[in-house]
């Protein structure tokens, strides 16, 4: 069996890991890569579409990055228990038009004994900007420890 730590029960400490871990893998944009962080039967509900496996994540994610240029993401720690992390996020893109937007949501998480998350709710909104309110400029990939994270850019 595969464990993805920090496992639970989170603490703060290891809550704010997981959440920095997550960010790091969806900025690879990578869906094979991203998908090892789910159970096997992991369930998602994103937006107005629910995915179920593995196999189904790595298809969503796909389409997501064809469609989503250049993604940027942060996410940031809301809240936490024993094996359930609560996210607030946000993450810049462009489309093949050259139209930018910023993403804003929240994301419910459940994870097994193993590390796994097994479950996933997102509620996502997308802003429409101006290529010149972008805020997120950071070379493609993992986001620099020392670049500001949400609260610090006020979002």
């Amino acid at each position: 069996m595969i464990t993805r730590p920090p496992l639970p029960p989170f603490t703060g400490e290891t809550a704010i890991q997981k959440v920095r871990l997550a960010e790091d893998g969806w900025n690879t944009r990578d869906a094979e890569k991203v998908a090892l962080a789910y159970a096997l039967d992991s369930r998602w509900r994103n937006r107005s579409e629910f995915v179920n496996g593995r196999e189904d994540i790595v298809a969503f994610l796909a389409r997501k990055w064809v469609k989503e240029l250049e993604y940027r993401l942060i996410k940031e720690l809301w809240a936490f228990t024993d094996n359930r992390i609560a996210v607030r996020f946000a993450y810049e893109w462009h489309d093949d038009s050259g139209n930018w937007y910023r993403s804003y949501g929240n994301e419910n998480w459940e994870f097994n004994d193993d590390g796994l998350m097994r479950l996933r709710f997102a509620c996502i909104n997308d802003l429409p900007i101006k290529q010149s309110d972008r805020k997120y400029f950071w070379p493609l990939g993992r986001r620099p420890d020392d670049d500001p994270g949400l609260s610090d850019l006020g979002l």
